[in-house]
């Protein structure tokens, strides 16, 4: 994660060029989901967990917007 002109963003990394059509912008929410889960094996349900307790929104809910997340992440490359 990289912050660029007030943007925080991730770009892929490992690669000599990397492909600017898989840079993803976090927001706030993205952004702590990324802070509170870097560097560790989390699962969907950690990620969900971090939604209901920071904004106390029921589990489903939380579950698809984590699901969201984490497809970005994966797509990206950044997590597999």
């Amino acid at each position: 994660m990289r912050e660029i002109a007030g943007e925080n963003l991730v770009v892929e990394q490992g690669k000599l060029q990397s492909d600017m059509t898989k840079v993803i912008s976090l927001n706030a929410t993205a952004l702590l989901l990324w802070n509170t889960l870097k560097g560790s094996d989390f699962t969907l349900e950690d990620a969900a967990e971090v939604l209901v307790k920071q904004y106390g929104i029921d589990r489903e809910r939380a579950t698809a917007d984590a699901a969201k997340w984490v497809d970005a992440l994966t797509k990206c490359g950044v997590i597999g």
